[in-house]
């Protein structure tokens, strides 16, 4: 077994060198995303990292303890470290694994599509015909549980889902706005995110060029920034 211990240790050194580091609990923790976390709590410092990285190369794994305590301790994270991460977690098999327990993990809370003012399969429908020649295949389709006003729509490829906030299900709200919101989710299941280099590319130059083919889309953005 990794002593995830003695890296942790080694970077707390480099990060805060005249402090006496605290006792340390590390441990793979099945999230359900890719995800890792760093906390104090009563003088321990508790790490989380995602059981997708218990093969992972050492130095994939004190990149990763860079990123975590140098966030946790207000230091800057030097770009060798976030590139070095990018890249292990940009690889297409570690990619897949993610999606796939993703899938297997994790449960999207969605509302049924049909709204009190709006039907989003409805409305994804008639965006397939006017965008798409009828040809995506549809989604899942729902409602977020709440009303927010800022993350509008959401695209998740582990759970095949578009996710789009309630806010839009209203009779002031135009609508508009909503089919751009719909119309930019549905353009994340023509362009899925590709990796340049250590970089991941979500808006393609192709996804937007092809954002602007909406009808008022300055006006459309302009509603959404009044929300």
């Amino acid at each position: 077994m990794r002593d995830l211990e003695a890296t942790f240790l080694a970077v707390f050194r480099e990060v805060k060198p005249r402090t006496p580091p605290p006792p340390m609990q590390i441990e793979f923790y099945p999230f359900t995303r890719m995800n890792s976390t760093i906390r104090r709590r009563d003088g321990v410092l508790k790490v989380r990292l995602s059981d997708l990285l218990e093969a992972a190369p050492e130095p994939v794994i004190e990149a990763l303890a860079q990123i975590l305590l140098r966030k946790l301790y207000g230091r800057p994270v030097p770009e060798l470290f976030r590139a070095r991460y990018r890249r292990f977690a940009g690889r297409k098999e570690i990619a897949a694994k993610a999606q796939l327990v993703g899938q297997i993990r994790g449960r999207k809370r969605l509302q049924p599509p049909a709204g009190r003012h709006h039907d989003l399969e409805a409305i994804f429908e008639d965006l397939n015909q006017r965008f798409f020649y009828g040809l995506m295949a549809r989604p899942d389709l729902g409602w977020a549980p709440r009303a927010a006003r800022r993350h509008l729509g959401h695209y998740d490829p582990a759970h095949n889902a578009i996710l789009i906030s309630r806010v839009f299900d209203s009779p002031r709200v135009p609508r508009i706005a909503l089919e751009y919101v719909l119309y930019h989710e549905m353009l994340h299941l023509k362009y899925p995110i590709k990796m340049k280099g250590s970089r991941r590319c979500v808006h393609s130059p192709e996804f937007q060029a092809e954002e602007r083919r909406f009808p008022e889309w300055q006006a459309a953005e302009a509603m959404l920034k009044a929300l």
